[in-house]
């Protein structure tokens, strides 16, 4: 028998402004992806004992990813839903990250998402 998931946090629908786009014009103005982020703890939340110190601080986790998506343009959501996970891994100490990114950018479409896990 295996043993449950560890608990998770989740973060729905990030705001987070970029300069993204393959063609320069497009990246040439500021947009804004959202992003569905899913933090894997390496324990449960009844072990926290209401502790901040032994979670991770998602406000934080947020205003990082928003910095980290404002530092400079890219051309693939791809490279940034990467980027996004690699730093969530080595800056907060979590097991996993899970990111769905979006963007609003085909007419009549509601919009263009990759995703991607990471241990």
């Amino acid at each position: 028998m295996t043993s449950p998931a560890p608990d998770a946090i989740h973060l729905q629908g990030l705001d987070l402004p970029v300069q993204i786009g393959v063609p320069e014009e497009e990246r040439a103005a500021w947009q804004t992806l959202q992003a569905d982020i899913t933090l894997g703890l390496g324990s449960r939340f009844e072990e926290m004992q209401d502790d901040l110190s032994r979670t991770v601080d998602y406000s934080a986790v947020a205003l990082r990813l928003r910095q980290l998506a404002a530092e400079r343009p890219r051309q693939l959501i791809e490279t940034l839903a990467a980027e996004m996970a690699q730093c969530i891994l080595s800056e907060f100490g979590v097991n996993t990250a899970t990111i769905t990114l979006r963007k609003r950018i085909l007419p009549g479409c509601d919009y263009v998402a990759v995703s991607l896990s990471r241990p």
